[in-house]
């Protein structure tokens, strides 16, 4: 490490104001030698030295210096550039010959993720390797590799097993269970011939606000310690044994280097403040025993640390990760990531693989940026010493993961064999997983376990919703929308308890409201969170769970009023401020997302038949649960540290429950949830909805409460129009770039008379409007529609065109014609509910 590089870390750490004292550094003449040694010993952020399993072989690297050496400088850049199946075709593969092949969380075969089969990922697959290998290559034939986030099992294909998320697997404290679920993620993704998996997360998320704490095992970093190299172990094999790349397994990924479980506020892409000690001890604890694991891939992250972008850091990709930590493999970027690098666009970035990136993920940007970065590999911008050194780390993965020698996907062993997505006996290792990490809150009166004999009442509506009992990332992206007819080879929560019980001769009744004719014995509510992925699960407001619809609330207090014990199932990606409902429940059972397997919830649940216990409790909270709900960051260790249930607490059954009556008092700032601009009856903090100036007339109207929506009357005599305007500037930036909807329920009870815009502004004079005229008129009057506008339909056509800037709305939304009409408005929301961007102004 040159005093030159580390000067230039002391510089920005003092920059962003963190209290640093600089060593001394001895002044020398830039061409004298430097003594290497005391310059090490005075730094205190140097990364651990890591000899990783996978060691570099003399005789693969000659192989590899033959294979570059007969190259093109256009095949060593394709090899950098990763385009997404959305995006590019078998035949863009034949005549680029690009590296890599990504399935990014909303892509699919034929565009249709919920109806693509695992014959249809696995016929993909064939095309793009087929592709590779009938292309015209200078020298030797170089295969692609294709890959996924299987983050939670090989989730995008329906039919596969869904394991619990990251968040409930911290709690089971199990490393070896760890290790088997990743080998049975490996072994479902080769039947789909897909060959790299981009994970595990070994983020270490420090606050719940974050929208991807769930994809953290733990807020201690020696959870993550523990679980990182076992993960990928059971992805990739165990490193100098045969099993290593063997048939079934994966490539793996530790994401996402580094810290984006740290950033400021837990916002997604957002800065980490933390030391360089911090950054290193905790966000990083789990990045040296992985590579010394021998992962083979390292994806970096979106965020930034101390003002600096991950993808445009070289302090990070190559110093610490390449040069203190020895990583050998390759590191990737993410989703366009390398367009948030200032100075750099989503077609040109040459700063990122000077930094150490060494593949793009350039999802739809895939020919821009090959062509910008074959001019500046030409033109000496990209030094032809750092591409070769890239492509020579993919070349390095490939061979290590034998691509070179196997033959197309659908001909490796398990590729095809589609009985094993979802096979029962890799359905029997989540079912294990559930059980292991469900954590037992609260137990009054010793009411777990129950008996299975019993008259049960089973309510709420995560009781009978795959889609809520596994979240994001599963399917699709968001993981929203779903029905239960999208999974195979799963089972509810509420079909687990429904055949304990029958097998035991109980009874069992169904009813999301809790309704019932006969008093039941006990009730089993099911409720929480609904599912989401990054930012669009940003919480920044509060903790609290659900502040604007107190309906779950409302039902746990009704049954408990009607004298009926209750048991609380908690559906989460993290801890949040539960109190009313906690005190409504006689027992409260954190069950996170638990994935396909809700049988096991009941295995827990309930005694035997005999009345013996069947499963203990098991798990331990892996996060701190909070108190209050603005309690966050929360943090075993925290100065003044003082939750509601300290990080690893987690009763077992016979251990006595003390719980007091609990804090119901909210804190100042709730609201609607992230994402919704207007909703039973209120706009989010800040702004407002009505017309601008005195356009028309506006009255509140019922749908699902009363007044929970707004009705507007045009008077068509003027031009006039309807808005929601924020005080402060709303920022979109991400939402417009993350492929996401405006979503506005409405319902006509007058068709307009003249042409009708939507509008989205950033200023009087910087917005973009899209026609609905008819959408509107087609509508049946007086019914309930939705109307879903991609953001990117608000895109200045043509680019630059506007001074129209997403992260700067004053005005997101703006209804406007000079003609009648009559408009009821119930929800306006910004969510994953994606349709064609040619639809744009016709859904």
């Amino acid at each position: 490490m040159s005093p030159k590089r580390l000067n230039v870390i002391l510089v920005g750490l003092l920059a962003s104001g963190c209290a640093v004292t600089p060593p001394p550094v001895v002044p020398v003449a830039v061409t004298e030698p430097v003594p290497v040694a005391p310059v090490v010993a005075e730094r205190t952020d140097r990364w651990p030295a890591v000899q990783s399993r996978v060691a570099i072989d003399p005789a693969m690297e000659a192989r590899i210096t033959q294979i570059i050496s007969r190259m093109s400088v256009e095949e060593k850049v394709a090899q950098t550039i990763q385009p997404d199946i959305a995006a590019v075709t078998p035949d863009d593969m034949r005549k680029y010959k690009f590296g890599s092949i990504l399935a990014g969380g909303n892509s699919a075969p034929n565009g249709e993720d919920i109806k693509s089969t695992g014959a249809d990922w696995l016929k993909l697959a064939d095309a793009f390797w087929e592709a590779a290998n009938s292309a015209q290559w200078a020298g030797e034939k170089i295969p692609p590799i294709f890959g996924i986030d299987a983050v939670h099992g090989h989730a995008n294909v329906p039919g596969a097993t869904i394991f619990p998320q990251n968040v409930g697997l911290g709690a089971m404290r199990d490393p070896e269970l760890i290790r088997r679920i990743g080998e049975v993620t490996a072994k479902e993704m080769t039947v789909t011939g897909l060959e790299w998996d981009f994970s595990p997360t070994i983020a270490v998320a420090r606050d719940d606000r974050w929208g991807r704490s769930y994809e953290s095992f733990s807020e201690n970093p020696e959870v993550v310690r523990a679980y990182a190299p076992r993960m990928i172990e059971g992805l990739q094999g165990r490193a100098g044994t045969p099993e290593f790349m063997g048939p079934g397994r994966v490539v793996g990924t530790v994401k996402h280097f580094v810290g984006d479980g740290g950033t400021a506020d837990g916002k997604d892409q957002g800065d980490n403040p933390s030391t360089p000690e911090q950054l290193r001890d905790i966000h990083g604890a789990g990045y040296p025993p992985a590579i010394e694991a021998g992962v083979q891939s390292v994806m970096a992250s979106f965020s930034s640390v101390r003002g600096v972008k991950v993808h445009g850091d070289r302090d990070l990709l190559t110093g610490a990760l390449k040069e203190d930590m020895g990583f050998n493999g390759f590191v990737v970027g993410d989703w366009n990531a390398h367009g948030q690098v200032p100075g750099c666009s989503n077609t040109d970035c040459p700063q990122s693989i000077n930094a150490g990136l060494d593949m793009y993920m350039a999802p739809d940007s895939w020919k821009g940026l090959y062509e910008n970065t074959l001019r500046e590999v030409q033109s000496g911008v990209i030094p032809q010493t750092r591409l070769d050194d890239a492509v020579r780390r993919i070349l390095r993965v490939k061979l290590r993961a034998g691509l070179f020698e196997k033959p197309k996907p659908s001909a490796r062993p398990f590729g095809g064999q589609f009985q094993l997505l979802g096979a029962p006996e890799h359905r029997a290792v989540a079912r294990e997983a559930v059980r292991k990490s469900l954590v037992l809150l609260k137990n009054s009166n010793q009411l777990l376990p129950l008996r299975p004999q019993a008259n049960i009442l089973v309510a709420g509506d995560g009781a009978d919703n795959l889609g809520k009992q596994s979240g994001g990332w599963t399917i699709t992206w968001q993981g929203a929308g779903l029905k239960n007819s999208d999974f195979h080879n799963a089972q509810t929560i509420y079909s687990g308890i429904q055949e304990a019980a029958r097998a035991a001769g109980g009874r069992t009744t169904f009813s999301v409201d809790g309704k019932y004719r006969r008093k039941p014995d006990v009730a089993i509510v099911v409720f929480g969170e609904d599912p989401y992925a990054e930012f669009v699960g940003d919480r920044p407001r509060s903790l609290e769970f659900s502040p604007a619809d107190k309906k779950d609330l409302d039902l746990l207090r009704r049954l408990r009023k009607a004298g009926i014990p209750v048991v609380s199932v908690f559906l989460s990606g993290r801890p949040l401020w539960v109190n009313p409902e906690i005190n409504a429940s006689d027992a409260f059972v954190a069950a996170f997302l638990p994935g396909s397997e809700g049988a096991g919830i009941a295995d827990v649940l309930f005694r035997k038949a005999d009345g013996s216990t069947n499963y203990d409790f098991n798990g331990k909270l892996s996060f701190s649960w909070p108190k209050r709900a603005d309690q966050t960051p929360l943090n075993v260790g925290d100065p003044g540290y003082d939750p509601l249930f300290a990080y690893g607490y987690g009763l077992r059954y016979g251990q006595s429950d003390e719980l007091a009556q609990l804090s119901e008092e909210r804190p100042a700032g709730g609201g609607l949830p992230e994402g919704v601009l207007f909703g039973r009856g209120a706009t989010s903090e800040g702004s407002t909805f009505g017309f601008v100036g005195d356009g028309g007339q506006v009255r509140g109207v019922d749908r699902r409460a009363q007044e929970d929506s707004r009705a507007f009357t045009w008077p068509g005599n003027r031009p006039a129009a309807v808005a929601i305007r924020s005080s402060q500037p709303v920022d979109l930036s991400r939402e417009f770039t993350g492929q996401l909807s405006l979503v506005i329920d409405y319902r006509v009870d007058k068709k307009p008379t003249a042409p009708v815009t939507l509008n989205v502004q950033s200023g009087p004079d910087s917005g973009v409007s899209v026609p609905i005229t008819g959408v509107l008129r087609s509508a049946p009057v007086g019914q309930w529609q939705t109307m879903t506008l991609p953001l990117g339909c608000f895109t200045p056509k043509p680019a630059g065109s506007s001074p129209f800037d997403p992260a700067k709305l004053t005005t997101p939304l703006l209804m406007e014609t000079a003609g009648q009409l009559a408009l009821a408005i119930s929800d306006v929301r910004v969510i994953s509910a994606t349709v064609p961007q040619t639809q744009c102004g016709a859904q």
